[in-house]
């Protein structure tokens, strides 16, 4: 099916890391207890204890999301979790003037209430109907060399203006939009579909899916998703903030209870990585067929007709109405839409970019045609066709329009992981899980401060020129031992929960590109696979933050371990601890469904040699 289950954003292909280090035969004194075994180590290279603590996450801010999580995920370790997505609904905005559009047909609905006194025959009830709703919600699709970032059909290489579809890329008149829709090959100038022999080519082109997760067995079977109105107020300002900060909604808040009335829609979906191919309607009065000729090409997703009634009581009836006054009214009147996808067989999970979701509306009304023959003849009123966009939410110049909220149904946690968890005993397994689940804290040399100092002061005495510093964190693949379709978190993210900032010194970093996977290579932190692509490890280079701690005496700050879809992404959101505590967690392990076992310091004899450890290499000044 050309799917690829995987993290958003899309995973290009995993960077292995093979490290060879030579060192002499030099013997050094011990430096503390801090070394892991308290015995002489080899010149340039030495191991140190790393101090980890499992802390639960009861639930994260799951509000300004860059994408949203429907379906059910089954984890090996960590259980199961079924995610509902809800979201406001935006009103169309005016490009030139920046305004809202709440208007259908040519006129407004005070014009068309005064009609009976109006002496101007252009104005008459427009009787607005609308005749098809349509939901798209467009999947994740894997980045690549061969990126069309306008969706013309062009790559972005090959294309005169990859940011523009009405780019003419081939000089021959008609734009690369126009030529993909008609199905004439956009890069030949010798072919623009106006020859007597043109044959359009109207299949449509199959794509790499990313961010779905599941087995073979349940991504290849339908699975049921559903539309449902919900009257839970998404407030986009939060009062106890006097209404000046943004409101937070998090994973365990109990939306869905505030659905109501009939489904919009609830059927069987099946998951196709080929575009959607419409075509226009033939014109009974013309000689071609118009039904053959493509109208739009959407990428592949999610495309379902909802209840035209629905929107025609709540939206076109309401034309006129303070509800569509402003945008905030109406996501006070019609507060958004409840969204979830239950699978026929297995798991499916999905992660949406909401901001790509469409609404649109096919409407017909009535219009006054004049026909500027004479004074004394009337005109005549024809049937016009319109269609009506709304957003979920809108992105404009970075900034995202509206507000939806991912709710979280996880099952709890076995004994064996919930028993890891808060326990404040250096741990043997790290535990990590995106989302509400689990990350854990760090600390480097000793879990008590002034041991750490003195070792530290150690390495600081001897004069060591830090080569590189390396922390290697193995997994526990017994424990991850999961049913087909289990997809193994691709990078760890570490960071200072002082700055939130990863450990990443970006002035010496190495990118190769900006996919996730290709960006801050040094840093590391990519799973090693073996030629099974089962992990083995992760390894992250903090080589700069050593150096800080022993060069520029900055504080042994603690450290926090996670996941991340996206490295490149630094921000934070607050989540919940068992407490009741309040912690910041980066955004992209918040939109993770899977999770991952790692050994951490304290493990049994059998499994020294994956224990985790600080590694330097370093060179000593006499």
């Amino acid at each position: 099916m050309g799917l690829k289950k995987s993290l958003v954003p899309a995973i290009a292909g995993m960077f292995g890391l093979v490290l060879f280090l030579g060192s002499c035969e030099e013997e050094l004194d011990t430096l503390g207890d801090g070394v892991i075994g308290g015995e002489p180590f080899e010149t340039n290279r030495a191991e140190f204890d790393v101090f980890a603590f499992n802390k639960n996450v009861v639930a994260v801010q799951t509000n300004r999301l860059p994408v949203y999580q429907v379906g059910t995920y089954n984890d090996p370790v960590y259980g199961r979790r079924e995610a509902h997505i809800t979201s406001q609904l935006r009103l169309p905005v005016n490009t030139n003037t920046g305004s809202i559009i709440n208007t259908f047909g040519n006129l407004s609905q005070a014009q068309e209430d005064g009609a009976e006194n109006d002496e101007n025959p252009d104005t008459i009830d427009e009787e607005e109907t609308i005749t098809e709703v349509i939901l798209y919600m467009p999947y994740q699709l894997i980045p690549s060399t061969n990126n069309d970032s306008d969706g013309d059909s062009v790559i972005d290489s090959e294309d005169l203006d990859p940011d523009d579809p009405n780019s003419d890329s081939d000089g021959d008149g008609v734009t690369d939009s126009e030529e993909r829709n008609q199905g004439s090959d956009p890069l030949n100038a010798d072919e623009d579909g106006s020859e007597e022999d043109f044959v359009p080519n109207t299949f449509p082109i199959a794509f790499e899916l990313d961010s779905i997760y599941g087995s073979e067995n349940a991504l290849s079977q339908p699975f049921n998703f559903k539309v449902e109105r919900s009257s839970f107020f998404l407030r986009d300002l939060d009062p106890e903030a006097n209404f000046e900060e943004a409101q937070e909604y998090f994973s365990n808040t109990n939306i869905p209870s505030f659905v109501e009335g009939a489904p919009l829609f609830e059927g069987e979906v099946t998951i196709s990585n080929e575009q959607f191919v419409i075509f226009e309607e033939d014109d009974p009065e013309t000689e071609t067929d118009e039904s053959e000729v493509v109208d739009e090409r959407l990428p592949p997703g999610i495309r379902v007709r909802l209840d035209p009634q629905f929107f025609q009581e709540n939206l076109l009836d309401m034309e006129g109405s303070l509800e569509l006054l402003s945008q905030a009214n109406f996501a006070n009147f019609l507060r958004g839409l409840h969204f979830s996808l239950q699978p026929a067989n297995g798991d499916v999970m999905l992660l949406l970019d909401l901001s790509q979701a469409t609404i649109t509306l096919n409407y017909e009304f009535q219009d006054y045609i004049d026909t500027n023959i004479s004074d004394d003849e009337l005109g005549s009123v024809e049937t016009i066709e319109r269609e009506f966009v709304l957003n979920l939410l809108r992105n404009q110049n970075n900034t995202t329009f509206g507000n939806a909220v991912n709710t979280f149904i996880d099952d709890p946690f076995s004994a064996e992981v919930s028993d890891e968890l808060d326990t404040g005993v250096n741990a043997s397994r790290i535990y990590l899980k995106g989302g509400s689940g689990v990350y854990a804290e760090l600390f480097l040399f000793d879990e008590d401060e002034d041991v750490a100092a003195d070792i530290i002061d150690g390495i600081r005495a001897n004069n060591w020129i830090i080569n590189e510093a390396i922390l290697s964190f193995y997994i526990d693949a017994e424990k991850l031992n999961g049913p087909e379709g289990f997809v193994e978190p691709p990078r760890l993210y570490l960071y200072d929960t002082e700055t939130n900032l990863p450990l990443i010194s970006t002035g010496t970093e190495n990118s190769v590109s900006q996919l996730p996977l290709g960006q801050f290579l040094n840093y590391d932190g990519i799973i090693q696979t073996d030629e099974d692509g089962d992990g083995i490890k992760y390894s992250i280079r903090i080589t700069e933050h050593i150096n800080d701690l022993i060069l520029r005496d900055e504080p042994n700050e603690k450290l926090a371990l996670t996941l991340t879809a996206n490295i490149g992404i630094f921000a934070v959101l607050d989540a919940m601890g068992d407490s009741g505590n309040v912690e910041e967690l980066p955004v992209l392990s918040n939109v993770i469904p899977s999770g991952t076992v790692l050994f951490g310091n304290n493990v049994a004899p059998e499994n020294e040699d994956k224990k985790l450890k600080l590694e330097i290499f370093f060179t000593e000044i006499d």
